[in-house]
């Protein structure tokens, strides 16, 4: 029996939230009018340069909303769909599994562990048959095992980050058989940081990629308004018992509000068959799949982490021990990619500064395209697995 709220078989449905989408493309398009309407009434009447600007404004906020729905539904009627087998589940628990991308690995193989965030669906880094960085390092000879957190059901709802660290994330730990290269991304890169901490005798290496530490260091203010919002947000928290995968959607629409309506004109645009159009098919599918927050853990990381920037303040605690990067003794390797929109460089660079050691490698990509963008092999794949190889010599 599925979770309850979980969803059966993934049909399209992005840009989610869609009207908040359209309600932001709409409200700009208002504003562009009323700047112009409020231009030219302050012209003569007469004014032909006034009244030129005022048609050019309208057909301007036409044009990018027509762009914009001819975007969406292209996205929606594109045939492309993600057919890749999952590889065998190794362990279980709950919803969450621990995938094997090399099953027939040798023992001397170096043993990767990834874990990715709790807000979005593992299978990121293995989007498609060409284009996955687990098969990838699986095929270069390493052995890497995904924790795929799943869906969050009645037990997890009530899970902390202790309950998640210390508990489900150390038994995958446990479940992998011998110490491995520990790898997180994004906020499973704090997750993972944490448990490394931990267990440093199950843990070879660390690997940290566009993982967030200050919160504060980009935009102090957005960050705490953020937080904020935590009171508007309890109603849904104590119904659902988590946050809802269309309000999380919308607070990370709200950080940049233009850039959904951007990305899908610009689709719009494409050639729905060429590879650029079917991997913007691909992440976005991705990106409309979500998994909902349970509610402990939103209490914890927009009141903690944004309001409070407990990390970088040294005061987040697991199991009742604060995170310290910079007690780690082990080789560490900290991508931080200098077009990261959602977590700015400058909240992960103190992160790499302060683990003793740490490798910092700055791709010039962003934060999903350094995974799984076109370019991702030279922007991190291949980054990656010399610094794996080379932790043998």
């Amino acid at each position: 029996m599925n979770a309850p709220e979980m969803p059966g078989p993934l049909l399209r449905r992005g840009p989610r939230p869609l009207l908040l989408h359209l309600t932001l493309a709409m409200l700009k398009s208002r504003d562009c009018i009323a700047a112009s309407a409020n231009w030219t009434g302050a012209s003569p009447p007469w004014s032909a340069t006034a009244d030129a600007a005022l048609r050019g404004a309208l057909q301007e906020s036409l044009r990018r909303d027509r762009a914009l729905l001819a975007g969406i539904a292209a996205y929606r009627r594109h045939p492309w769909r993600r057919t890749l087998a999952d590889p065998p589940t190794i362990w279980q628990e709950g919803d969450s599994r621990l995938l094997d991308y090399a099953p027939t690995a040798p023992r001397r193989a170096p043993l990767l562990l990834f874990v990715p965030s709790l807000i979005n669906r593992a299978y990121v880094l293995d989007l498609a048959a060409e284009n996955s960085l687990l098969r990838y390092l699986a095929a270069e000879g390493t052995h890497p095992l995904l924790l795929d957190w799943g869906w969050p059901g009645a037990i997890e709802r009530g899970f902390s980050l202790t309950d998640y660290i210390a508990g489900r994330l150390e038994r995958a730990l446990a479940a992998a058989g011998r110490p491995v290269v520990l790898v997180g991304f994004c906020m499973g890169g704090l997750l993972a940081l944490a448990l490394a901490q931990r267990r440093p005798d199950r843990v070879r290496a660390l690997a940290l990629l566009a993982t967030p530490w200050d919160f504060h260091a980009a935009a102090p203010e957005r960050a705490r308004g953020l937080a904020r919002l935590l009171p508007l947000l309890e109603p849904a928290l104590g119904f659902n018992q988590t946050l809802p995968v269309d309000l999380l959607q919308t607070l990370f629409a709200l950080l940049d509000p233009d850039a959904v309506a951007a990305k899908y004109r610009g689709f719009a645009r494409l050639d729905p068959a060429s590879a650029r159009a079917q991997r913007f098919v691909a992440l976005e599918d991705w990106l409309n799949d979500g998994v909902p927050l349970a509610a402990p853990v939103a209490r914890e990381t927009i009141g903690g982490w944004y309001g409070e920037n407990l990390p970088a303040r040294g005061r987040w605690q697991v199991a009742g021990l604060a995170v310290a990067p910079a007690a780690l003794r082990l080789p560490s390797f900290v991508a931080v990619p200098a077009r990261d929109r959602i977590v700015p460089p400058q909240s992960a660079f103190p992160l790499a500064e302060a683990i003793p050691g740490a490798r910092l490698h700055e791709p010039a990509a962003g934060h999903i395209g350094m995974v799984a963008g076109a370019g991702a092999p030279l922007a991190l794949w291949q980054p990656l697995l010399a610094w794996i190889r080379g932790l043998a010599r």
